[in-house]
């Protein structure tokens, strides 16, 4: 009599946990993939755990994701094919890998089109960014849920050099896309696209003469072992964007889609916070460590890229970026 009231009791408790989605099956076995090609040390890997943790707390356990960093799943345009193919679920990365599929997406990398971080973030939460975010979703499925400030992008050299005109010549490692080249581009140098992971070898023997990416990103691939200079050009304030593949959104509840954006927002303004805070400290840090770091004249360099390279040769619309400019 003991042992049938207690499995009475047992089984009573387990249908009321499955009810309130405390034991759910089903809800367990939800395991999804976030991927990027960050290093542990970086902001971006701190808060996409961080996100993935918060994201199977709030939901009771029913999402389990795991974060594979450094390129462990691909290089970034593997990823960002991976959402497509299903072979990844989320991902951080660059806007502009988006903008091969959806050109407009890219228009915040035309350089110097952002004054600051601040200006980048507000950009994130406007209206221009969310009309983009939606025709990006109508032609892939993919859901940007938010932007991440990524840096102010400079440039590291083994040959140095203040103004536009003595880039030329200059191997530079740029990212495969449009965008990142309009600054070798304009003054005269050789970009050239080699894999993110691949660059600090690349550097080292010699097969480019300079890179470019923010300060803290310079750090954490010790970039400045391998170059003498740093060049204050910070020809493009940066971001990365938190993707869904569409094989997940669309399976989500709409209160799950609340839940996942809400907690990509809050782990990309934390990874922001961390990044300006890091950005404002190294340039001392690199000088005690024998780097040369050399100012330039921004608006030079910003004059000579939009008269030598025409956003619209890029798939970018003009509008998009007036009224990005008109953001205060």
């Amino acid at each position: 009599m003991m042992k049938r009231t207690t499995l009475k009791t047992l089984t009573a408790c387990a249908l009321a946990l499955c009810a309130s989605g405390m034991l759910s099956p089903a809800a367990a076995q939800t395991k999804l993939k976030w991927a990027h090609v960050y290093e542990t040390s970086e902001p971006y890997h701190k808060w996409s755990v961080w996100a993935a943790d918060e994201i199977k707390k709030r939901s009771n356990g029913k999402f389990d994701i795991q974060v594979f960093p450094a390129s462990t799943l691909g290089k970034e345009s593997d990823i960002n094919q991976g959402l497509q193919l299903g072979t990844v679920d989320i991902i951080i990365s660059g806007a502009s890998f988006a903008a091969r599929s959806y050109p407009r997406m890219g228009v915040g990398y035309y350089p110097y089109t952002f004054r600051d971080a601040e200006h980048l973030q507000k950009y994130a939460k406007s209206d221009v960014f969310k009309e983009l975010a939606e025709g990006y979703k109508q032609k892939t499925g993919v859901q940007a849920t938010a932007m991440t400030y990524y840096g102010s992008r400079h440039t590291t050299s083994n040959k140095p050099f203040k103004t536009c005109d003595e880039m030329k010549g200059l191997k530079m490692r740029v990212p495969d896309v449009p965008a990142y080249m309009a600054l070798p581009r304009a003054c005269g140098a050789n970009p050239t696209p080699i894999a993110f992971a691949e660059v600090y070898l690349a550097l080292q023997n010699g097969t480019v003469d300079a890179q470019e990416n923010p300060l803290p990103t310079i750090e954490a691939k010790k970039f400045y072992e391998v170059q003498k200079a740093i060049i204050l050009t910070g020809h493009i304030n940066d971001s990365l964007m938190t993707q869904v593949a569409p094989h997940v959104w669309t399976k989500l509840s709409d209160a799950e889609k609340k839940l996942f954006t809400e907690v990509m927002q809050e782990a990309a303004a934390g990874a922001s916070n961390d990044i300006q805070k890091r950005e404002g400290e190294l340039v001392e840090e690199f000088k005690k460590k024998g780097i040369a770091v050399i100012e330039v004249d921004k608006n030079a360099f910003r004059e000579r890229i939009v008269k030598a390279i025409d956003m619209s040769t890029m798939g970018y619309d003009k509008k998009d970026w007036d009224r990005i400019q008109a953001i205060k």
